[in-house]
């Protein structure tokens, strides 16, 4: 300190000025950019709503828009010939926003929920002692009440438990020590793919790591859910499901138990119906009954998942178009095996048309939706790429 004192001391006078000047410079340079910046302001921007379509709606993990993110849009589009000032300063608009929440600042907008059970009184940050990382789901009739009851238990305090009730009963499930921590849905003779389009949409299971969305009939006795999940990880599989016990239930080879190993991802099906030995059944395939998606795998799914067509066949095939390569990230787990008990649960859920019984209705419908959804799915994609052939052809020129 005392160097530094005899060092002011012996300045000359015009090194003086000199410093003088420049912090006299300094302030005033400061106070300008400290006007100008709040016109760029997070409560102050106002851009044209029909920008909107060409901005990109990102937002964190945890469902906070990011104010990170509104500050890189105002610094990329600021010397923009489409950006706006603001007309009326006392209003907020941000485009970094999800779509419908542009007039919040983003330190309000909550964009992502959860299922986590929650008190009526105390504070809200001491209302969960644990928060579950994997979400399981099955669809449930009351006959089937002890076989959910064994499933269930097969699935860690780590595991949220939802249930969906296709017969409207929910009541009698209450004497089992679980149901009282899980959650239960109740609708009438729906299936377990319109309940999954409608209650499990991605910004509601964004916490779950993995999400099972399993059928009521497995037999779980040789299956341990954490087990599993180690496995996926191991393998890097974002879509998966168990073994199947082989003499049991099983339609595909592909989903066939094999006693060997622990994983597999490719097999061989009969004369004539792989056309690519990387393509589904022989892989990339796995089945409705019981697939397990990573949360970027059931965003994309969720999205292809049709709101109309509630059996779900067909889906399995079009899986692969989540993932890649889709050979390599979705397969089935060996060494953690269940067995299909094919309860036709669903059939009795259906209506006697034509002397028809219920099962056979619902039957019909099962195939035409496969059909149906093979159909969109072709019209959709030629579509796309026709638009693109226009598209690079009028740019080229």
């Amino acid at each position: 300190m005392g160097i530094l004192s005899r060092s002011a001391v012996a300045r000359k006078p015009n090194e003086t000025m000199r410093l003088i000047v420049t912090t006299f410079v300094g302030v005033v340079f400061g106070f300008l950019i400290g006007v100008s910046f709040p016109t760029l302001s997070l409560t102050k921007l106002n851009l044209s709503s029909s920008l909107l379509p060409s901005v990109d709606l990102s937002y964190n993990e945890k469902g906070k828009s990011s104010i990170s993110d509104f500050y890189s849009y105002v610094k990329k589009n600021s010397s923009s010939t489409q950006y706006q000032r603001p007309n009326d300063t006392s209003k907020i608009w941000v485009p970094t926003n999800p779509r419908g929440a542009e007039m919040l600042p983003p330190g309000i907008v909550e964009a992502k929920s959860d299922y986590y059970l929650r008190r009526l009184w105390g504070k809200p940050s001491e209302d969960l002692t644990t928060k579950p990382r994997y979400l399981v789901t099955f669809t449930v009739g009351i006959k089937q009440k002890n076989n959910i009851d064994a499933a269930v238990k097969k699935f860690s305090e780590d595991f949220t438990i939802l249930l969906f009730h296709y017969d409207g009963i929910t009541t009698e499930w209450d004497d089992l020590e679980w149901s009282q921590r899980a959650i239960h849905v109740s609708v009438r003779k729906q299936t377990k793919w319109w309940y999954a389009k409608r209650f499990l949409h991605p910004d509601i299971v964004a916490p779950y790591d993995y999400i099972f969305i399993w059928d009521e009939d497995l037999g779980v006795e040789h299956f341990n859910a954490e087990e599993y999940i180690k496995l996926v990880r191991k393998h890097g599989l974002e879509i998966s499901q168990p073994g199947l016990e082989p003499n049991k239930g099983l339609t595909w080879q592909m989903t066939k138990r094999r006693g060997d190993r622990e994983v597999h991802k490719q097999t061989e099906e009969k004369p004539g119906w792989c056309t690519d030995p990387h393509l589904p059944p022989c892989a990339a395939f796995v089945e409705i009954m019981a697939p397990v998606f990573s949360r970027s795998a059931w965003r994309c799914v969720w999205h292809m998942i049709q709101n109309d067509l509630v059996h779900g066949w067909g889906l399995d095939f079009a899986l692969r178009k989540c993932v890649e390569p889709a050979h390599e990230k979705i397969g089935v787990v060996d060494s953690q095996w269940i067995v299909h008990q094919t309860v036709p649960s669903l059939g009795s859920q259906g209506e006697s048309q034509n002397g028809k019984a219920p099962w056979q209705g619902v039957r019909e419908r099962c195939r035409k939706e496969w059909t149906m959804f093979q159909m969109r799915v072709a019209n959709a994609e030629s579509a796309y790429f026709k638009a693109m052939e226009m598209y690079n052809s009028t740019t080229a020129h």
